[in-house]
């Protein structure tokens, strides 16, 4: 499938955070990276300075007991539009697969396309494998960064240029993502309170003298 790189598919059915065999003695023997070079199962920080140096390795993370990414690291190799972010302990991270969600509750104006789950904003997918199943049913979105970087092009020059700024714009206003109705959706941290120092009196002014 040329919208879906060869690697994702094995990605997304990846259990990690399971102890590694080779350094469970270890201090980071918990299982949180992938190679997409090597596409096998996952592994730990010492196996990635020993059999991984030199590859392209991401960091899964871990938010509520599911499996997540920081856009930051994602981006770089997959077209993710369409798919919810969230911010998450300062990070802005999607999530890999699908998260049940109970049925019923208030209204919402935004859920997913394939599980229904509610969103903050108007994406599409709640998650990588929610856009998976999206295009193997509908075929109208990607994951491939050259299709994305093709259809740009064919738009000419100027408008290349109002999508790079539109796209700027984008992730400007999720990195300002607001705190969401679910538990595991922290906002950022607040900043420091002002300074209690005292300010500065004006220069006094002298009375003007009497004639």
């Amino acid at each position: 499938m040329a919208a879906v790189p060869p690697w994702l598919e094995k990605l997304l059915n990846t259990s990690f955070f399971t102890v590694c065999r080779t350094h469970g003695d270890a201090a980071r023997s918990e299982c949180n990276m992938y190679c997409l070079d090597c596409n096998v199962d996952a592994f730990c920080f010492y196996c990635r300075s020993s059999k991984h140096k030199d590859h392209q390795v991401i960091q899964i993370r871990r938010s509520s007991y599911h499996d997540v990414v920081r856009v930051s690291e994602i981006q770089k190799v997959l077209d993710i539009s369409g798919v919810q972010t969230y911010v998450i302990n300062s990070a802005r991270v999607l999530f890999l697969n699908e998260r049940p969600q109970p049925k019923g509750g208030k209204a919402v104006s935004h859920v997913c396309e394939i599980c229904g789950r509610s969103l903050l904003d108007t994406f599409r997918f709640c998650s990588l494998g929610c856009k998976l199943v999206g295009i193997k049913g509908n075929g109208d979105a990607s994951f491939m960064l050259d299709a994305k970087d093709e259809v740009v092009t064919q738009r000419g020059e100027g408008a290349s240029r109002r999508g790079n700024v539109s796209s700027s714009s984008s992730r400007d206003q999720e990195d300002e993502m607001r705190e969401g109705s679910q538990q595991d959706i922290y906002p950022p941290t607040p900043p420091p309170p002002p300074s209690n120092t005292r300010r500065r009196k004006g220069i006094p002014q002298r009375a003007p003298f009497r004639s």
